[in-house]
């Protein structure tokens, strides 16, 4: 049964940083993991992906100040979120995708105050 586990959310002042991590179980280590951002629109909009060799996608909204990671070894994804805007606010889940299969965490809530 695949497993993804999110932590690292919270409050946070505009310019500042949150450190997000996702943990993976029961998931193929070649899956296509990524991070992504529902607001109070309720779309989820890609954040970040990141493949098994390591291939980078970033919204453009976020380029230049957040970085997706992988462990392998640990089976966890990362997403490092710096300068943080108050549109950065939103409910983060993290997201892999295998064998045409995608799965979500429950989410971790980042608020961004201005």
């Amino acid at each position: 049964q695949v497993q993804l586990v999110e932590s690292g959310g919270g409050l946070a002042q505009a310019g500042g940083s949150l450190r997000l991590s996702c943990v993976a179980s029961g998931i193929s280590s070649n899956a296509l993991m990524g991070w992504y951002r529902e607001s109070s629109e309720h779309q989820r909009d890609l954040v970040a992906t990141i493949t098994s060799g390591g291939t980078l996608k970033y919204a453009d909204s976020v380029k230049g100040r957040f970085t997706i990671s992988r462990d392998n070894a640990m089976n966890t994804v990362y997403l490092q979120m710096n300068a943080l805007k108050p549109e950065d606010t939103g409910v983060y889940y993290c997201n892999g995708v295998t064998y045409g299969v995608a799965y979500w965490g429950k989410g971790t809530l980042v608020t961004v105050s201005s």
